[in-house]
């Protein structure tokens, strides 16, 4: 069953039912209180992402939301959708492409691009999107988790 935002659901996939080219997605809009939360929990304080007059005078001409709280959705899919609860992260690379600001609606789409089932390794094509124009892309590599250690 679909949410609110239309994400896909929630769970586990095995790597025994993983194929390449599966993907799913979530969508956000980032709030002011995202914003503050991240700023919290993360310590990163940055005017560019709290302070609106501090943020005029800088290259994005306004706020922007932290690039990692906008890459945390990306986690979130793998974590909970693909492959979902019982996954470790084994590695991620970024690069941020364009900001995220306040009231944006985000997109992260995660796809499988690679398997090595015997070592239960994914290989993920990763990336955050704005009205489909990309804001983040990068590669995740997780380890899935296996009917067989259940």
């Amino acid at each position: 069953m679909l949410d609110n935002q239309g994400n896909d659901p929630r769970g586990t996939i095995c790597i025994e039912d993983i194929e390449i080219g599966m993907s799913r997605t979530l969508r956000k809009i980032i709030t002011d209180r995202d914003i503050e939360l991240f700023a919290e929990v993360s310590t990163d304080h940055n005017p560019v992402h709290l302070d609106d007059e501090y943020a005029q005078d800088t290259i994005f001409e306004g706020r922007i939301a932290h690039g990692m709280l906008t890459a945390g959705l990306i986690s979130a899919v793998i974590g909970e959708q693909l492959p979902g609860h019982g996954t470790v992260y084994l590695g991620q690379n970024l690069k941020f492409l364009a900001p995220v600001r306040p009231g944006d609606m985000v997109e992260a789409i995660v796809t499988v691009t690679d398997m090595d089932i015997a070592k239960r390794r994914v290989t993920m094509d990763t990336h955050c999107e704005i009205d489909g124009k990309k804001v983040l892309k990068g590669e995740a590599v997780v380890l899935a988790p296996s009917r067989k250690f259940d």
